[in-house]
């Protein structure tokens, strides 16, 4: 193995993958990291790796539409947050899967794994597909910070809220913190719960304990009240496409 993709839409991962696989392999190059399929189709259309570490759920979609628009034989390994009883029907279609977050001991396994095939493989991506969609994911459990050369774990029941400010994440703390994260606000929905946390327009995400009150609003909108309130005192609508889906979900 001498060059390799990284196919993964969290920024601080594929940062950490990259880095634990110099650590193992210090010849290894890591030729590009992408975060979509758009970005990975129009790379792979004109580039060849020996390996491709692949995430399952990107900023814009499943990756496995990636091997619907351009053929690859390249070999792969599978970064994934989804429980591991629910992918042992594609398991032996690629050389291994990483359950999040990637412990570097697996992480060698799955490089001599590599290292030992000697022909090329192909992967059955329609039973591939068929297995994610009717698997149960892993939702996040916490997130790391990192504030300055320190780190702070913030478990998924501190926290209050996800919102954007400037060009920036934050969550918010049920003790009233805020600490920036290194996701796009799509990949934060993506490993949430939605039994307790909701998207309820471009700019927030909040869990059902947030919410103080909430009131009628102009355009059949609704206007939340949080028990934490944005630093600048902003109103908090939930945005009139959302309304529909945000009373379902109050009412399950």
């Amino acid at each position: 193995m001498k060059n390799v993709l990284i196919i993964e839409d969290e920024t601080l991962a594929a940062d950490d993958l990259e880095k634990t696989l110099k650590e193992i392999t210090p010849d290894v190059i890591v030729k590009a990291k992408f975060g979509s399929i758009k970005e990975s189709v129009e790379w792979l259309a004109l580039n060849h790796v020996d390996l491709i570490f692949l995430d399952i759920q990107l900023s814009d979609g499943l990756s496995f539409s990636i091997f619907e628009q351009i053929r690859i034989h390249t070999p792969v390994i599978f970064t994934t947050a989804y429980d591991k009883y629910a992918i042992q029907a594609f398991k032996l279609n690629s050389i291994a899967y990483l359950l999040k977050p990637i412990r570097k001991a697996e992480l060698i396994e799955s490089l001599k794994k590599f290292k030992s095939l000697k022909s090329a493989f192909s992967i059955d991506f329609d039973s591939l597909l068929s297995s994610i969609q009717n698997s149960k994911p892993a939702y996040r459990k916490r997130f790391l910070i990192q504030i300055a050369d320190k780190f702070k774990k913030i478990e998924i029941g501190e926290i209050a809220y996800f919102y954007i400010s400037g060009k920036s994440v934050f969550l918010k703390t049920n003790e009233g913190n805020s600490y920036p994260i290194d996701l796009s606000l799509d990949s934060v929905e993506k490993v949430l719960d939605p039994s307790f946390f909701f998207r309820i327009n471009r700019q927030y995400i909040v869990c059902d304990k947030a919410i103080l009150s909430m009131i009628s609003w102009s355009r059949s909108r609704i206007k939340i009240i949080l028990n934490l309130p944005p630093a600048d005192h902003s109103d908090i609508i939930v945005s009139i496409d959302r309304v529909g889906d945000f009373k379902k979900w109050l009412n399950k």
